[in-house]
């Protein structure tokens, strides 16, 4: 009994020394080419009332309750939610607008684990519309480097930045190819009489 309870002991140790090599920081990115306009999409992404049209988590839960605090749109607007657990609960806040090129939000977790990270859009010109890089940045506490080895991060939030990509591909390039409304003729110059 003694071997097989220092043997587990060894184990456990070991364990512990190997998730404290692991490393401190994340990063996730993923990109996508959309054919619509920077500018088109950069207001999709700074006006957080807009991103269940296209988040990839918005419809994990029906039922998610959501608010919106500060501005309508830019530095200082802030979307918090609270749903089941595939969402948690959480905050975002816009950090940093630089129209059209760039998006800097801070994201709190809270439930089911507390973190906060970093996430970038970089918007840049491409062929026939933008390249958009969605990045994630943020340090590893001892919990989630030890989940890390089992599933990194990246396999945990790649899929869903890749899915958001799609969704904004869709909802970007679906605004671009609308028709424009037609002039209100109660602006247009009036005809001879």
């Amino acid at each position: 009994m003694k071997n097989v309870l220092l043997a587990l002991l060894v184990f456990v140790l070991g364990f512990l020394v190997f998730v404290q090599t692991r490393p401190d920081t994340f990063h996730v990115e993923r990109s996508a080419s959309i054919a619509a306009p920077p500018d088109s999409l950069y207001a999709m992404m700074t006006d957080f009332h807009r991103w269940d049209g296209w988040s990839p988590w918005a419809k994990l839960d029906p039922a998610m309750k959501t608010d919106y605090s500060g501005p309508e749109s830019g530095v200082g607007a802030s979307y918090h939610w609270t749903g089941n657990d595939k969402v948690g609960e959480g905050r975002m806040t816009l950090t940093e607008v630089q129209a059209p090129s760039h998006v800097g939000i801070r994201l709190e977790f809270i439930k089911p684990f507390a973190g906060v990270s970093t996430t970038n859009f970089a918007l840049a010109p491409d062929a026939g519309g933008t390249r958009v890089t969605w990045s994630m940045d943020g340090k590893s506490n001892f919990i989630a480097k030890a989940m890390c080895i089992f599933t990194p991060m990246d396999k945990m939030i790649g899929p869903d930045f890749e899915r958001g990509l799609g969704n904004l591909k869709r909802e970007g390039e679906a605004a671009a190819s609308a028709p424009a409304a037609p002039a209100d003729s109660s602006t247009a110059p009036a005809g001879k009489s």
